[in-house]
């Protein structure tokens, strides 16, 4: 309805300087004053408007579910692979909670530890995709890379583990 009246005010300023030649002279100024007192009105509805915008809802909480702690990865062996800086990682992880794991990243570092002189080579983090039950375990496999020199693997490597995030789901 405003956009209506602003465009026959518009259409009545450009005939009456078409038609008047002394409206003419004074047509420049009414213009001037209607797009300055429409970008004003156009400032205050935005502003009433963004006022009267309601915050969103909260979204619902969801139930303290699966945590790093509920999870516990056994029988874990680490194998060179066919490339010197790879190895494959096998396991079996063991849900104790009573939500269904989805995946897991496995975050390992790699020392080098001859004569107990440990030196940290590196670390890798790997996305485990395996679906577990609640109090139930599963065996799992990937693969890791480490930043060592060709030609110089770890003579005594010492490998430490941390399960690094989970994501569960609420058992079906």
């Amino acid at each position: 309805m405003l956009w209506l009246i602003v465009l026959l005010v518009a259409v009545a300023i450009v005939y009456l300087a078409a038609r008047y030649s002394r409206f003419r002279n004074r047509a420049e100024l009414v213009l001037s004053i209607a797009v300055a007192l429409g970008l004003v009105v156009a400032f205050v509805i935005w502003l009433s408007d963004r006022g009267n915008q309601q915050a969103p809802a909260p979204e619902p909480t969801r139930p303290a579910g699966l945590t790093t702690a509920d999870i516990a990865l056994e029988s874990m062996t680490f194998e060179r692979n066919q490339s010197e800086r790879s190895y494959r990682v096998r396991g079996t992880v063991r849900n104790s909670s009573a939500f269904a794991l989805e995946y897991f990243r496995l975050t390992v570092t790699l020392e080098d530890c001859p004569d107990g002189a440990c030196e940290r080579i590196g670390d890798d983090t790997a996305l485990i995709l395996v679906r577990v039950p609640g109090g139930q375990s599963r065996p799992f496999e990937t693969f890791l890379t480490f930043p060592f020199r060709d030609g110089e693997p770890p003579t005594a490597p010492k490998w430490t583990y941390v399960v690094s995030q989970v994501r569960g789901a609420a058992a079906r």
